[in-house]
């Protein structure tokens, strides 16, 4: 899950990302407006912590422009304003949720993890595909009743996979979400990742499409397993 951070305080802005970044999720940082509004522009992204006391252009404006453009990606403001005029103002702009600083690392995480499964239309916190079940909480995977221990990555991976559960993911979307910027991206990396989780789950669990990508199917038969 790839998030974008738009915070301008160097301290709080580096202990959210390397905490978010401890969640799984994988965390684009920029100190502005103006740099947020490049970023929502050129990056597709799962959702957005957003400060309203940015420099250059106000995270209201940020907001404003981000909903005036039609997209929905869920956006959590972050502030130290709490006064209930500034979070109506801002929910009736199109946030999603709202949390007051100072706050706690594990509840951002948590109220992210709720704004994603709306997005999805989930009504359970554990995704469940044939006989893989996943809990993004508890970063816990099992198949076919048996816990499977995986990377970070192996189960950012598999998750965005099971979001997507029958549909063709190329190469290149499964990179843009899996790293965020800096982040150095071997070649065969999500190759290596496939490889990896079909040998703990089963061969049949990722498909690959060839000259495509890889589909996790929606159902699987019997005999896949």
């Amino acid at each position: 899950m790839r998030i974008l951070l738009v915070e301008d305080d160097n301290l709080l802005g580096d202990g959210i990302q390397a905490g978010l970044a401890q969640n799984g999720f994988a965390v684009d940082w920029v100190r502005d407006g103006e740099a947020a509004e490049h970023a929502l522009k050129s990056t597709e992204y799962d959702g957005v912590v957003l400060d309203l006391g940015l420099p250059r252009l106000g995270g209201m404006d940020v907001l404003n422009r981000l909903r005036g453009r039609g997209s929905d990606v869920p956006v959590l403001i972050l502030t130290a304003r709490d006064h209930v005029e500034d979070r109506v103002r801002g929910l009736d702009a199109g946030a999603d949720d709202y949390l007051v600083k100072p706050f706690d690392l594990a509840e951002l995480a948590a109220r992210l993890r709720a704004l994603l499964r709306r997005r999805h239309g989930m009504a359970s916190p554990v995704l469940q595909v044939g006989a893989v079940m996943l809990d993004p909480a508890a970063h816990r995977v099992e198949f076919q009743g048996r816990e499977v221990a995986v990377s970070a990555r192996e189960f950012a991976l598999l998750q965005e996979l099971m979001l997507n559960a029958g549909r063709v993911l190329s190469r290149a979307r499964l990179e843009e979400r899996l790293y965020g910027w800096g982040e150095e991206v071997e070649s065969n990396a999500i190759e290596v990742h496939v490889h990896h989780l079909r040998r703990k789950l089963a061969p049949e669990v990722i498909r690959t499409v060839r000259g495509v990508g890889y589909l996790m199917p929606r159902e699987a038969s019997a005999g896949d397993y």
